[in-house]
This record gives C-alpha cells, structure tokens and sequence, in this order.
C-alpha cells in the first residue's frame, strides 16, 4: 500500500501528520505528552484516571452518546496511558474523518467528570488495580520499576493505588487536562485516503482554538541507585523475575544498537538468544522476553523469564554469560549482518498494522517534532556496528543490573 506522509502546525502550536494511503479504515488521535510521572502528588494515577473518565461527559454529551458517536458507525474510541505518555484515539470507515476529529476535539477541550460518573468510574478502575496484583507477571514490571527509580514519580504504578485513587476528584481532572492537554504539549495524527489539506483543515476548525500553555513543574531525572536483588513471596508454584539496568534516554544515539541487542537476547523471534539458551535447548523456563522503555531523560531494559524456583539461579548465570559474551568480543560481522537482517525484517511486517503506522507517527512528532518513518529506523538499524553492539552489551553486565523475583 503506498503511503505519503504530510506535516503541518497550527497558529496554536499544535503539531499535525497525516498518513495518505488508499484504505478504507481511518485513523486519527491525539498523542499527549502527559503520563504518570506528571500525577500530581499525592494522587497516583491520576493520567490514567483522566483517560478513564475524559469519556464521561463533556459540554455537549453525556457518556453514553460519546460512546456512541464511532461505535454506531462501525468505529472505536480508545485510550491508554504510559509513564510519559496519553494516547487518545479512533478508528474507523474512512469517510467519518471529521466525525472523529470533532468528537476528539469535544473531549480534549469540553470534558466535565461529572461526579457521579467519576464514582462508578473509580470501582471500576480499583477492580484493574487488583486485576493487576492477581497477575504476577504485570505486577512484578510495576514492583521492579518502583525499586530501580525509588523516590521519583517515574517508579510509581501507572494506575495508582486504593489510596491515592479515592482521593481523586473531578476539580483535579479538570486542573490535569487544562494544564497538560495542550497544544505544545500534543500530537495530532491521521492516516487515512483524505487529503492532506483536508485534514488540516479540519484539525484547523475542530482543534485550533486550543490555547492554553504548559503549566507543569520541570520533569526530574530519576538518579541512578545502587542495584539491587530482592525476593519477594508471594506463595506461587512458579517464580517469576525481573532483571534489568539503567540505560539511555530515547534521544541517545545509542538506542538503535540497544534496540538490535535487545531484539537478539529476547526478542519474539522463538530464536532469540535467550529462548534458544533457555527454554528450547534446557527447558529451565515456561517465557522469557526482554524489552527496552526508553522516556525523555533515561531508559530501561527489562528482561522477564518464569521458572520454578529452584532453576532462577541458573537461568540468571545463563542470562549474564549470554551478555557477558557480547560485551566481551564484538559480534562476528556476518552474525551481526544476520541479526540487522532479521530485526528490520520484523519492523516491516509490523509496519503493516494500520494502528503502529498510527501511533508510531504521532508519537514520533510529538517527541521528535518530526514524522520519522520505518524507513529512517530500519536505516539507523543498518548502521549499527559491531562496536556499538558490543558497547551496548556492556550496559548490562551483572554488576549494573537489579533483580527481582517473585517466588
């Protein structure tokens, strides 16, 4: 399918791409740099709270016909929070463009948290808090996270606790959106067939009387702590651990090599180092995967694996050797070439999902300022040499890591 990327920024500041393409499915939402690191003190999770109940009720709707606007033809509304982050989105048949944008609009700039809805909203978010504790293995991401970035609001579980929670009120989702939901802080993005001008058009008459500015206290870098190794007991016939250093930020040239490595040790190709070395050559372990959270001012790496417990010593030596070896000797040039291969391999077939193209080009803008495509990736990927590699590697010896393990 050929595709045209289009960018453009409003009188306000808001930053606009569009995705021409010949689909007959629309997308269109709005990447916030807002997330859990900027909840308010005292009231974790309120991001996430906010993207619960922006759907309850603006000026113009009551809950019930927001969310019915996309569903009756056929589309979705969605959202979901991060650390650093706020997705607010749709889908649907391309010819309900300006549908989306307004409804998009309409709770950006028009929501209310009516106090009746936020009560039936916070039981409904407590019951996600307990799903996740019920489910070691998100519960274990939250805990690790809370240890290697203690004492900053980047630590502290997306949703919030029971406390925290209860404490919300609609005056506070009120101040949160005003304050962070604007448009320096947002991305606007859509791909779709419409025209370009068209949709900026629309992003102009829907969007760009928004105006007001920023008004956060500055984002503090996490320090760097000492590295820890803890258990905890949580009476479960499988373990499960958590290893994981402190890496760059994503604005670090040397993410594209960390994304390579983490890509070979546990990426979801069944051949990764780590599942070959683990599971399919020892059978020590049910899962294990690694994956990189790169933020604005630091990143991480997370390797997860679940085992019985009395194989998590072993699968930790297998781990460490595993990496000790690339950090060690730089990777032969036709096993790197192989590697790079495979990697952009993945990025292209991933690629093809509407909904990645979609979040990938608003978040692209809206961290970069610009609507970086597969293309410019895969050629960074390309670029990564066996130094880099091996430089990479050394981020995540035994001496720079922490581990947790649930047992």
């Amino acid at each position: 399918m050929e595709e045209k990327t289009f960018t453009a920024t409003l009188d306000n500041g808001l930053r606009l791409v569009h995705i021409k393409n010949d689909a007959l499915v629309g997308w269109c939402g709005l990447a916030v740099n807002a997330g859990s690191r900027d909840d308010a003190p005292g009231l974790q999770g309120l991001a996430h709270y906010v993207e619960h109940t922006i759907f309850k009720g603006t000026t113009h709707r009551r809950a019930w016909h927001i969310l019915n606007r996309m569903e009756t033809v056929g589309g979705e509304l969605n959202a979901y929070t991060t650390k650093e982050g706020t997705m607010l989105y749709s889908t649907f048949p391309s010819r309900h463009l300006e549908r989306a944008v307004e409804l998009l609009a309409d709770l950006v700039t028009c929501s209310t948290f009516p106090a009746d809805e936020l009560e039936r909203e916070r039981d409904v978010v407590l019951e996600e808090v307990d799903s996740y504790r019920d489910t070691p293995i998100e519960a274990i991401y939250d805990d690790f996270e809370d240890m290697v970035f203690a004492g900053n609001p980047m630590g502290h579980n997306i949703l919030g606790c029971d406390e925290s929670i209860a404490r919300i009120e609609s005056d506070d989702c009120l101040h949160y959106i005003k304050t962070q939901y604007v448009p320096a802080n947002m991305a606007f993005f859509s791909v779709g067939p419409a025209q370009p001008d068209k949709v900026f058009a629309l992003a102009q008459k829907h969007l760009g009387a928004m105006h007001h500015q920023l008004d956060r206290a500055p984002r503090q870098q996490p320090p760097v702590l000492a590295r820890e190794h803890r258990e905890v007991d949580i009476d479960s016939h499988q373990s499960h651990t958590l290893v994981g250093a402190r890496v760059p930020s994503l604005y670090d040239e040397g993410r594209y090599a960390l994304a390579l490595l983490n890509n070979m040790l546990g990426g979801p190709g069944m051949n990764s180092l780590l599942n070959v070395q683990l599971r399919e050559r020892r059978g020590l372990v049910y899962t294990v995967e690694s994956s990189v959270a790169s933020f604005t001012d630091c990143g991480l790496v997370e390797i997860y694996f679940g085992c019985e417990y009395k194989s998590v010593k072993r699968s930790l030596d297998i781990i460490f050797n595993t990496i000790d070896a690339l950090a060690q000797d730089p990777l032969a040039e036709r096993r790197l070439e192989a590697c790079k291969r495979q990697y952009c391999g993945q990025l292209v077939v991933a690629s093809s999902n509407i909904e990645f193209t979609a979040m990938n080009a608003g978040k692209s803008l809206l961290f970069w300022g610009e609507a970086g495509g597969i293309e410019r990736t895969i050629e960074r990927i390309k670029g990564v040499t066996a130094a880099q590699l091996q430089q990479a590697a050394q981020l995540l010896t035994r001496e720079r890591c922490s581990i947790l393990t649930f047992k």
